[in-house]
């Protein structure tokens, strides 16, 4: 069942962008309300629509321009988001609490030392490669930051550290005086515990 309209999607009916949108919407069973912003008019340049985006695009992007760049910055969002995180989630925690004789400690160190083989690669490739720079690609924040960031969420919500990674640490305390993720933070969160 399709949710009634909760937000606005500025769109265009052939663009690439609003089809990914539209697909991501459809197979969660979201809708929006669509406002129609004709690029074929330059209708992303009328006053109007320059008041809600002041670039006329997306803004910020979360990839560089450069093809070696995003390849580079989709690499490293993919260490953590596919290679790293879905070792910790809560179906591999069911699975091994329930199948394998997992108890809380087998957890714990299960969760500590996949988290901890992930940001050592990491760190590893960030301190080798030298397009990393405030960010873990140069000085434009990413979508890596945000992959990273989300890791080093889960290992606050646990309470435990991962030592020597002081690059990622350095990338981590830019992101934590940025209002976005400060925002985003888990305790800041509805349903998160007192």
């Amino acid at each position: 069942m399709t949710e009634p309209p909760k937000f606005e999607l500025y769109a265009f009916w052939r663009t690439s962008a609003t089809y990914r949108v539209r697909v991501a919407l459809n197979l969660k069973g979201l809708n929006a309300v669509e406002r129609v912003i004709d690029i074929d008019a330059g209708e992303q340049r009328s006053e109007a629509f320059l008041k809600i985006n002041p670039m006329g695009a997306p803004n910020p992007p979360l990839l560089p321009n450069d093809p070696y760049g995003r390849a580079r910055v989709r690499s490293i969002a993919a260490m953590l988001a596919a290679d790293t995180h879905p070792l910790v989630a809560p179906r591999v925690k069911g699975y091994l609490t329930s199948k394998a004789g997992f108890d809380a400690a087998a957890w714990r160190a299960w969760q500590i030392h996949w988290i901890t083989t992930g940001l050592t690669a990491l760190e590893q490739r960030l301190a080798s490669e030298k397009e990393t720079g405030t960010y873990c690609h140069g000085n434009q924040l990413t979508i890596a930051d945000i992959c990273l960031a989300s890791i080093i969420a889960i290992t606050r919500v646990f309470k435990f550290n991962v030592a020597n990674i002081p690059i990622i640490d350095r990338i981590i305390a830019v992101c934590d005086a940025n209002e976005a993720f400060a925002k985003a933070e888990p305790s800041r969160q509805l349903g998160a515990p007192v």
